[in-house]
């Protein structure tokens, strides 16, 4: 599955930097193709192949109540990329600090399987992205199907794959302190980077981000902080931003993590694109008993957000919806062939997420997984829903729903 998923990557990028197919063969009779370097800065992945973009949003200042969002959903698709592509992009387009790139330790693979950046913004916040599931990334779709459960003393039953792709030791849990001479797990590494940095400026915050599995880890990672007693780095946390983040624990762990939110006033913001299935899972039904708890920040296919509950269709297959999947679907195909005329030539899709449009007339809720459309609802979208207080429409919510 690596060794498919690499020759894609390399041959999407080969026709990239040659800008397309027939130049490549004009390239070839001329002598003076170009040949990717996985490590370069230029290189994308599978899914930076789906969104090119780079740069942030100029029309977005820091002082925007998108900015974060904003900020947040570029640097979880960052961290899809090699460690060169994501230092360019962060010091020369968004020129900002790059504080490293992590490979780290899954005890139950034996092997590094889950990877994370941090950035320091212009606004003296240090951001962590934890990286989401690749398409051909076996080792991260092993985390994603593993529904054992994981039960926390106090805090309920969470999702035993992402606990462990987070850090769990095996045959000890959650020791407060890993094992000398053994390799950093992500959540060990990560709280130790953060303690090393914040204690370089004492009015520095945190956000933690991710998409997919990566959001899932964000999510977990103050979990865990609180188990540990970790009041000094909560205490620092300025928000949690996840994008098509899917369920992770019961509804006793979110019980529990709204408790850990209150208690250290910190915001935390799950953004769900449309009938992206990924949110949708593992079910919340009598069954598997996985319930999503806090903020959602829902969009429909028309960019337009609202903070509810719960987003529509909960568990996704669900005969009611199939019509509107349907027609949804057909109409996200129609947009990417419209969107660069109706909102600018940023906005525009490639050959490849048409491709996936097109699989979405079958399987509704595949192509809303990408982060194209989470970038563009953050973009398009209206600031008023990352208020904490207030709907898309300015009524008065409870802040935790």
């Amino acid at each position: 599955m690596a060794g498919l998923g690499s020759r894609v990557e390399y041959w999407l990028n080969l026709l990239s930097q040659n800008g397309g197919f027939f130049l490549l063969i004009l390239n070839s009779f001329r002598g003076n193709v170009i040949y990717p370097d996985k490590e370069s800065p230029s290189f994308l992945s599978f899914t930076g192949n789906l969104d090119k973009r780079v740069e942030l949003d100029s029309s977005i200042s820091i002082e925007d109540e998108r900015y974060y969002a904003a900020l947040s959903v570029m640097a979880a698709k960052a961290s899809y990329e090699n460690k060169n592509h994501i230092q360019s992009v962060v010091k020369d387009h968004w020129k900002m600090d790059f504080l490293g790139f992590y490979d780290l330790w899954n005890d139950f693979q034996d092997k590094a399987t889950t990877q994370a950046f941090i950035l320091h913004d212009k606004k003296n916040t240090i951001i962590v992205a934890f990286r989401g599931t690749e398409p051909f990334d076996a080792d991260a779709w092993s985390s994603d199907f593993d529904i054992s459960w994981y039960e926390m003393p106090g805090a309920g039953k969470i999702h035993g794959g992402f606990m462990k792709a987070l850090g769990l030791q095996k045959s000890q849990g959650w020791p407060s302190k890993q094992d000398d001479g053994k390799p950093e797990t992500a959540y060990y590494a990560v709280r130790r980077l953060l303690k090393e940095h914040l204690q370089k400026n004492s009015k520095s915050k945190f956000i933690i981000t991710g998409h997919s599995l990566g959001g899932a880890l964000a999510v977990l990672f103050p979990a865990i902080l609180a188990m540990h007693e970790e009041s000094a780095l909560l205490e620092r946390v300025e928000g949690i931003y996840t994008f098509g983040q899917p369920r992770v624990g019961d509804e006793k762990f979110g019980e529990f993590m709204k408790s850990v939110i209150d208690k250290y006033g910190f915001k935390y913001f799950r953004v769900v694109y449309s009938y992206d299935l990924v949110p949708r899972l593992p079910y919340d039904d009598s069954t598997f008993m996985f319930k999503h708890f806090g903020t959602c920040i829902y969009y429909n296919s028309f960019y337009q957000g609202k903070v509810v509950g719960e987003e529509p269709d909960k568990n996704y297959f669900s005969m009611i919806w199939v019509i509107l999947k349907l027609i949804n679907a057909w109409w996200e195909l129609i947009r990417s062939f419209v969107i660069t005329y109706t909102k600018g030539a940023e906005y525009e899709e490639g050959s490849l997420l048409r491709m996936f449009r097109v699989i979405g007339l079958l399987i509704a809720g595949l192509p809303a997984h990408f982060l194209q459309d989470y970038v563009n609802a953050t973009r398009l979208g209206s600031s008023n829903v990352f208020l904490p207080d207030l709907t898309s429409n300015g009524q008065k919510v409870l802040k935790m729903q």
